[in-house]
């Protein structure tokens, strides 16, 4: 699975910015998908799974009403909405494909990854 992720940006704080990760291959529908993001001089974090046929999603605590994880099986792409953005948000976000079942959130869950997408909030 090949991933590219687009829809990063500079947004003011409190605004909103929607990201894709568009797949290639035919086994999208069989990966549950995760989005996370790496700020500067950090770790890279987990935000947000979606199970393979959509119905289940996860969200890192902080995130939860503000991230919105989504996918279009027949679009092979998996979204992350995020709203009332904070200077704290600002990260490079990838997106992943897992190997694992249900809602994967450990970086290891993850055998494929996408390039990453700057998204830069201020304040």
């Amino acid at each position: 699975v090949q991933l590219q992720a687009s829809g990063g940006g500079l947004v003011q704080a409190g605004g909103s910015l929607g990201l894709s990760c568009a797949a290639s291959g035919r086994t999208f529908s069989t990966h549950a998908m995760g989005w996370f993001r790496q700020a500067p001089g950090k770790e890279r974090e987990f935000v947000a799974a979606i199970n393979r046929n959509g119905v289940y999603t996860y969200y890192k605590d902080s995130l939860k009403g503000r991230f919105t994880i989504s996918r279009d099986n027949a679009q092979n792409t998996v979204y992350l909405q995020m709203n009332s953005l904070k200077p704290e948000d600002t990260a490079v976000y990838y997106c992943a494909a897992a190997l694992s079942l249900g809602l994967p959130v450990r970086r290891t869950d993850y055998a494929y990854w996408g390039q990453g997408t700057l998204v830069t909030v201020s304040s």
